[in-house]
């Protein structure tokens, strides 16, 4: 193609360039992004249906008749039980021994919430810690009624997936995080749906995606709005306005409470908060309240209470990923009436310790997993179809019904020389029907599901369990005295099977994964190929040493995105994926001012650019850190995730720089408006223009400044007011072509400047008070990489591939310096509210989405041509219209491949590590991050290429 525009060159004559430079349709902008638009779009869609199946959800449900004969109680009793001693019969697998369940959770209850202090000794005492004393109080001074247990839920850790996990008794799926703003109902088998398919009576109150998720199935609901995380009380309010009056009243068995101030103030403040310590006070309260009434009402006198988390927290407020401040939750259950002495023997006694009072406190620890079996085992309701759980020994043992002759039905073992002996009897009778309910649910969903579980491990699940059953059949020559055997070998067979199905649940399509890769690579190389020809295009009359230092530089830039393409096989590198950047780009610095001292002199943007590399490096220390709420540098407070506080903690004592970084923010904010002012005053012509997007910019700041200083709710609403005039004002006078005024050049710096300076506020305000910070170190950084071009090898227009690898690694930096990170837990839910009290799903969906990727893609994409159009000489001036836009066809299409290489990597690297252990707790979720990025990403360079173009 080169030759022959050189043919067509001799044979111009005298003609004008845009006459000289045809480009062929294929190698437009426009074109092209499309084009990849929609493999990647393929690909994603392919991909992701390969890998992030759920598991095959069977529709079957539990039925009482469905109790096979070979679990029949071990012997049999002629004699009946005396009337009025226990409730009548109801139709179940096992007898009810208990009469009614009050289920209280509280939202991320840490297990630290409820433990002793004492039981922590390698940490320091804690303001959160020992705040729930009542609990405390009542395991120490009930050991026999009572028991506090560290309950492990199955990652991921969102609400959604952890409510129904708990009422189906499986394990949570990662696509179910995509339904966490809007979850539909469960279909699956729950103990909430036997609770009503047996006529038993429930009643909820509190958070209300327990309503999305049974909308058909409590005699009487009081569901409150649950997504606005700055709401610490109308939810606990409403739970408490509700729950003591039905605590008096006796026409429910099962009810529900779900609080989530502790949640919210943990998302918004941080776990070591004075809001966090208040709302632990308040549950504490409430407690104490609940406790009270059980104690003097005779018809609850055989209730159950269950004081738990649906899963923890971090101590920045976070959940969502695996780890274990995530994971470990508590359950505390408590009965008023008290086991006899034997029966405590099962518990054990490794776990117990000194409370603060001085007297001895068991823990004991259970799966999550585990609960919807045993409360359905408590409730004499017949197990959910799904469930895999095994009904937990100590906590069915806390129920008088489980011991207690005079509350078993007469076909239920009454004769036995102990209470201890009784409940051997029947726990081993419970375990056999939990064995056969796990049993047929795994032969059903072989027969069903795509691929199962794989033979060999089927067949030793299948000894296991008919070994156990050989066993049980065996105890029936012996009335009424099951040895511990029994129980050992059904409890043996629900373990493995628990293990089997955590570590080969998810079902892969490898086809379907390989497919979807297929159309990654494909895009890459048709992406490869479009930027080849337009490359050669534009670079048709330059001399060989240009040419050779051009193909240097694509290589130099291309082995940078190769190096961090491959870190991504690690999950530690995944992890540590912000610092791996920001060390790429300091070499990229290095390099330049190597290249400063070979001719002579370091040119003083080389070293401002390495210096703010250092900043951001410190940024994303702090950005990354786990610890967040906890460190001075973070700042929760209306939305504003962190501010310069940090500063004073260096530097202890001294006035002048605590008050330095109360006001730095405002400070940088009255820079960046006296900078947007006077670059817009020197760039646009039109003088209409100029002063409509000036002002409008300026109010912004105004706004945004009046939101710090006074948290006014209306002043972030009329940022977006005006941030959304000013974006449709940019289309509308890019489609008249006013701002076509000038040469090629001035109207793309023009356009330029008025996207960015729309986006800008927005993006802002979402930040919080970092985010000024923030934007001041992209604009001179983005300086500094626009200045370092070297204009002895490139002319001023000329598309320099290493600063667009500068641009694409300082646009990831942003990212983690500003405290997100490609896991669910590092969304920053509380800039969705930003300007808002109420939820409403798709305008948070807008703000958190543009909170997450508006420093790291919004703003980078639209100000790409600042590459191709911001000189420091006049040889741009008089050049060709076709020759600046093919240029900055160059620019957009290299930093989009960047963008399509890194992603494709990621795609790979989550195929190979798909059986990883940490591949639901990081893979999964980088994948769906740089999924999202790449979309997003190209949907930026389309309209980059309408816009623009």
């Amino acid at each position: 193609m080169s030759d022959q525009i050189r043919m067509r060159d001799r044979r111009s004559g005298g003609k004008t360039d845009s006459e000289r430079w045809v480009v062929p349709r294929h190698l437009r902008l426009k074109v092209t992004a499309a084009a990849v638009l929609w493999l990647h779009c393929l690909g994603i869609y392919l991909f992701t249906r390969g890998f992030l199946l759920t598991r095959t959800e069977l529709s079957a449900s539990s039925r009482p008749s469905d109790l096979p004969s070979s679990c029949s109680c071990a012997c049999s009793s002629s004699s009946t039980s005396s009337p009025g001693l226990h409730p009548p019969p109801r139709p179940g697998w096992t007898p009810p021994t208990v009469d009614r369940v009050l289920i209280l959770i509280v939202d991320a209850l840490r297990f630290d919430f409820v433990a002793p202090s004492s039981f922590f000794p390698d940490k320091d005492k804690r303001p959160w810690m020992d705040r729930l004393s009542l609990l405390q109080h009542l395991a120490s001074a009930h050991p026999s009624s009572s028991r506090i247990f560290k309950a492990v839920a199955d990652p991921p850790t969102t609400s959604l997936q952890r409510l129904k996990a708990l009422t189906t008794g499986g394990l949570p799926t990662f696509i179910d995080v995509g339904n966490s703003f809007g979850a539909p109902a469960i279909q699956e088998d729950n103990w909430i749906h036997q609770l009503v398919q047996n006529g038993r009576r429930v009643v909820m109150m509190g958070d209300d995606t327990w309503t999305q998720l049974f909308p058909h199935h409590f005699n009487h609901s009081y569901p409150y709005p649950s997504f606005n995380v700055k709401d610490l009380h109308t939810v606990d309010n409403g739970v408490v306005q509700h729950l003591m009056p039905w605590l008096y009243r006796d026409d429910w068995d099962v009810l529900i409470g779900h609080f989530l101030g502790v949640d919210h103030a943990g998302h918004i403040y941080g776990v070591d908060s004075l809001p966090m310590v208040q709302k632990l006070d308040q549950i504490n309260a409430v407690l104490q309240n609940v406790t009270d009434i059980m104690k003097s009402q005779k018809h609850l006198e055989n209730t159950m209470l269950i004081v738990m988390g649906d899963h923890a927290q971090t101590l920045n407020g976070d959940h969502g990923g695996g780890t274990s401040e995530e994971v470990e939750t508590c359950l505390f259950a408590w009965m008023p009436r008290s086991l006899p002495s034997s029966i405590s023997s099962i518990f054990d006694p490794s776990t117990c310790g000194l409370g603060l009072n001085g007297k001895n406190i068991c823990t004991s620890t259970m799966q999550q997993l585990d609960f919807a079996v045993s409360i359905s085992a408590l409730l004499g309701i017949p197990f959910p179809f799904g469930s895999i759980g095994r009904v937990n020994p100590e906590l069915y043992a806390l129920s008088p019904g489980s011991w207690d002759p005079q509350r078993l039905p007469a076909s239920f073992c009454e004769d036995p020389r102990s209470d201890l002996e009784t409940w051997k009897n029947n726990y081993a009778h419970v375990l056999c029907i939990n064995s056969w309910q796990v049993k047929r649910y795994i032969d059903s969903y072989s027969a069903t599901s795509v691929m199962g579980f794989p033979s060999d491990d089927l067949h030793y699940i299948t000894n296991l369990y008919n070994e156990a059953q050989s066993r049980w059949s065996d105890s029936k020559n012996s009335p009424c005295k099951p040895e511990n055997g029994t129980i050992n070998e059904f409890s043996d067979f629900l373990l493995s099977f628990a293990t089997l199905a955590r570590s080969a649940w998810t079902e892969f399509d490898l086809k379907l994964m390989g497919v979807g890769l297929g159309i990654f690579i494909i895009s890459i190389i048709y992406h490869l190929f479009v930027f080849e020809r337009v490359y050669s295009l534009s670079n048709v009359h330059d001399n060989k040493t240009q040419k050779s230092s051009n193909h240097l530089r694509i290589c130099v830039a291309f082995l940078l995105v190769a190096v961090r393409a491959v870190s991504f096989l690690s999950n530690s590198y995944i992890l540590a994926e912000g610092r791996v950047a920001n060390f790429l780009l300091a070499t990229t610095a290095i390099g330049s001012i190597r290249s400063s001292l070979v001719y002579g002199k370091i040119k003083k943007h080389d070293l401002v650019f390495l210096i703010l590399i250092i900043l951001i490096r410190f940024g994303i220390e702090k950005g990354m850190s786990k610890q967040a709420a906890t460190n001075p540098f973070l700042n929760y407070d209306s939305g504003s995730d962190f501010d310069l506080k940090w500063l004073s903690s260096l530097f202890e004592g001294h006035d002048f720089v605590t008050l330095l970084s109360e006001v730095s923010p405002m400070i940088i904010l009255f820079l960046l408006s006296f900078l947007s002012c006077k670059y817009m005053t020197c760039t646009i012509d039109s003088r209409y223009i100029r002063w409509v997007f000036t002002i409008g910019t300026m109010l912004s700041y105004v706004f945004i400044a009046t939101f710090w200083l006074s948290e006014r709710s209306f002043a972030p609403k009329m940022v977006y007011v005006i941030g959304l005039s000013l974006l449709v004002l940019n289309f509308v006078l890019g489609y008249l072509g006013i701002l076509e005024k000038g040469d090629t050049v001035q109207r793309l710096r023009n356009l330029a400047l008025v996207m960015v300076s729309a986006w800008s506020p927005t993006i802002l305000i979402l930040l919080g008070k970092q985010g000024p910070f923030a934007v001041f170190v992209c604009i001179f950084a983005g300086w500094s990489i626009i200045s370092s071009k070297n204009k002895g090898l490139l002319d001023d227009c000329k598309m320099d591939p290493i600063s667009v690898m500068q641009w694409s690694l300082l646009a990831i930096c942003l990212f983690y310096q500003t405290g997100h990170w490609c896991t669910f837990d590092g969304l920053r839910y509380g800039a969705a509210f930003i300007g808002f009290d109420e939820f409403k799903v798709v305008r948070q969906a807008i703000l958190l989405f543009v909170d997450t990727f508006g420093i790291s893609h919004i703003l980078p994409i639209f100000s790409l041509p600042f590459l191709v159009t911001i000189t420091n000489s006049s040889s741009s001036k008089g050049r060709d219209k076709t020759v600046i836009f093919l240029n900055l066809t160059q620019v957009y299409l290299l930093y989009g491949l960047i963008t399509a290489i890194t992603t494709t990597f990621t795609v790979l690297c989550v195929a190979i590590q798909r059986r990883h252990l940490m591949v639901w707790g990081l893979f999964a979720p980088k994948y769906v991050f740089d999924a999202i990025g790449l979309l997003l990403t190209d949907v930026l360079i389309c309209v980059s290429a309408f816009y623009y173009c």
